[in-house]
Formats: structure tokens, sequence, C-alpha cells
């Protein structure tokens, strides 16, 4: 007889209602948070609203970030929010549920007031578990913390067709920020004499300030083509399958689900010489995962473009990122956050402790 799971009498008894920090997953929801709500084992997902976060019934409240869902146009619908999302908080601290946060990024990728940074400050004070997408990520606090890579995308984007690669096209693509070295890319690129190579960007820019500063960029090389607005599922697909390399040179990266992303559709990538992409690049397999030392130059482009030509058969090795894994450790992940929250409350003697 099969040992039975320590979890299964809690399971059994009822399921976790789990209250994720986004809403009804959509065409445009990220697909890391579309499979993340429906690979979870043996709890409830509940998509997040208002009413159900500040009146309605769950045990665990995943935040993801936070920022994203008070901060609006406008100060006047941002405060509204962070109102709001401020009542949320206390409901979880003063009521029997338990917070757990992915970290997605070490710091915040923008500024956005000592208002933002205080209400970040207090839920990550009454933040019961965190959940971090790599062994070197560091929690702002010292609640308990579960390791989680980030899942893969190969059974999402296996309804689309892939065409084959573009003989030396290179791409970038997702959401166009500051802070992800686009401008870099297009100046590393331009420096490059080989008039057979193209350079492919595909993203809807952050703000219109970005978006003239790209535009200025790559009108002076006819060699880089530029599609500034979100595309679905099917093209992204499209226009990762048709790049022979994916460049992502941020400036700042820890974790990438471009990357990811890149990876699940078998395209070698080209990215910073981090930690965390070295350990990338030795999970996968180094072949697929180039890394480049300091600034962007075009010899590097180059260098990797012909790499990726001859990369090794088969594909990537991301056996730790299916979601039958990634889901069945958020589950425990869940479990464990509402262990902990109980604990804490039957013994609360004024001061937070997570002992087990």
């Amino acid at each position: 007889m099969s040992a039975r799971h320590p979890l299964d009498a809690t399971r059994d008894a009822a399921p976790l209602r789990v209250l994720q920090s986004f809403f009804t997953p959509g065409p445009q929801t990220n697909p890391y948070l579309s499979q993340l709500f429906v690979s979870v084992p043996h709890v409830v997902q509940r998509p997040f609203s208002w009413k159900t976060a500040l009146f309605g019934r769950y045990d665990v409240l995943h935040l993801h970030l936070a920022d994203v869902l008070y901060l609006r146009a406008g100060r006047l619908r941002s405060a509204l929010g962070a109102v709001l999302f401020l009542a949320v908080l206390l409901r979880i601290r003063f009521g029997r549920i338990a917070l757990v946060r992915t970290i997605h990024n070490i710091t915040p990728h923008e500024a956005h007031g000592a208002v933002t940074t205080w209400i970040e400050g207090l839920s990550a004070r009454w933040t019961t578990l965190w959940i971090r997408l790599n062994e070197r990520t560091v929690p702002p606090t010292d609640a308990p913390v579960e390791t989680i890579l980030h899942g893969d995308y190969r059974s999402w984007f296996a309804r689309f067709d892939q065409p084959a690669p573009v003989v030396g096209r290179v791409l970038f693509f997702g959401l166009i920020r500051r802070y992800k070295g686009v401008e870099e890319l297009i100046a590393a690129f331009s420096d490059i004499t080989d008039d057979s190579l193209e350079l492919r960007i595909v993203g809807r820019p952050s703000s219109t300030t970005v978006r003239s500063a790209i535009e200025a960029v790559a009108s002076a090389d006819e060699r880089v083509s530029c599609v500034l607005h979100y595309v679905d599922d099917e093209q992204l697909a499209a226009e990762v399958g048709a790049a022979e390399l994916v460049v992502l040179p941020y400036r700042d990266m820890h974790n990438s689900g471009a990357a990811i992303l890149a990876l699940s559709l078998g395209r070698p990538i080209l990215v910073p010489n981090t930690d965390t992409n070295r350990d990338l690049a030795n999970e996968v397999g180094p072949d697929w995962v180039r890394r480049f030392p300091g600034s962007l130059s075009a010899d590097t482009v180059v260098d990797a473009l012909a790499a990726a030509r001859v990369v090794a058969s088969g594909d990537p090795d991301l056996s730790g990122r299916e979601w039958s894994v990634v889901g069945a450790q958020h589950a425990d992940a869940y479990e464990r956050a509402a262990r902990l929250d109980r604990r804490y409350r039957r013994h609360h003697d004024g001061a937070r402790s997570y002992s087990e």
C-alpha cells in the first residue's frame, strides 16, 4: 500500500481556496499566469476581483506584481487603487488568510513614488511565504521561501504552426522598457557590415518616449524592422520561429519569461552573462544560452548567430519547468503557507514567528 501524502488529509477535508492577483485570464494575459491558473492540483483557483478580495472567502492570496493591481492612468485612480489594496492587506493581516508572493524581480524596474514604495514594503513585511524563481533570489524578509522554476511554454504554443528560421534573422521580442537595452541592440546591430542579416523588434513600447527613441534609431538602418504593438500568441510564435537567434540584452536581468519562451520554441538566446543566466545555461545546455559580458557588441551578435546555426541537435532541457511539476510545487507552497499562517495565529506573541 502506497504511503499517503502528508497533505492529503487537509486536501480531502476542504481544498484550499487560492485568490490569484490577476483577473480572469484572457487572450492578452501572460501565458505564465494563464498556465498557473489551470495547472495547480488540489486547490480552488479564483481570479482576482476587488469584491472577492475584500469580501469573498479564500484561504491564500497569491500576489505577483502588486502595483499592477492598483496603479492606473491618473493620480486619482491610482490613489483609489492604493486605498483598496491597503484594505485588502489589512483584511489579510487580521483575517485567516495567508499571503504568498512570487518574486519576479529583485527591485522594481521603474520607480512609482513614496506611496507605492511604502505599500510594497508593508506587503513584504506581512508576507507569509515567498516563492522565488531561482535559488539566487534573496527575499526581502525572513519569511519561509520555496524555489519554483518559471514554467515553460511548450504546451501553450504547441497549437500553433512554427515556421522554419529565416537565415540571418535576429529577434528581440517582449514589452519594450528602457532597461531592456533595445536601443543598444539596434546600435550594435548597425555596426555589423553584413547586409544579409536583419534585426526584428517585436513588442509594445512602455511609453511614447520609448517608442520615439526606438523608431529614431531603427530608421537609420533599413535592415531593422519593427512591430511596435502587442502581438497575439499565434503571431508571437511565428515571429520567434522565424528567428535564428533571440537577443535579450537587458541591462538588469535576473529572471526572464522571454528567455524561457524562446527556449520553449527551440530558439537559442543571447543574454547578459549574469549568475542566473549561467545557471540557465547549465540547466538547459550551454549551446542554447549564449552569454556576453559587459556591453553588447556587433562581434558578439555575429558570433552568437554563427553558433546558433550549429546548435546541438534536439531541444533544450526544460524538464524541470514542466507545468505538471511547477503546478504541484505551487500546491505544496499554498498548503505550507496556510499551515504557517494558522500556526502563527495560534501562537501569536506580538512578533511574527515562522518556525515550523
